[in-house]
């Protein structure tokens, strides 16, 4: 029993992962300058390192290729601050640093 739930489970993620890699081969490919352009002219190199994030990730960016989305815009405390000072806004009230 227990082992044909463990044989269960491996071929999960055996498909999983084949299914990954086969995604990330045609997204790669073809997708990728769609979801972020910045990426259209990068080397080889660049889609060489992120392919194990695009495999294990697969679904998310398959959504997100299949919606038409752009690249997401950064927003963090960090980039706030710097828009505040490029734009010569005053300090939130209570300090900071």
């Amino acid at each position: 029993m227990l082992l044909q739930a463990v044989s269960v489970g491996v071929a999960a993620v055996e498909t999983y992962a084949i299914a990954g890699v086969v995604f990330a081969a045609v997204f790669l490919t073809w997708g990728i300058a769609q979801v972020d352009p910045r990426v259209a002219g990068a080397p080889w190199t660049l889609r060489v390192l992120i392919l194990p994030g695009i495999v294990a990730l697969w679904p998310l960016f398959a959504r997100r290729w299949a919606s038409g989305a752009s690249a997401p815009i950064e927003d963090n405390p960090h980039r706030a601050r710097a828009r505040r000072a490029a734009f010569g806004a005053s300090r939130p009230a209570g300090g900071g640093r």
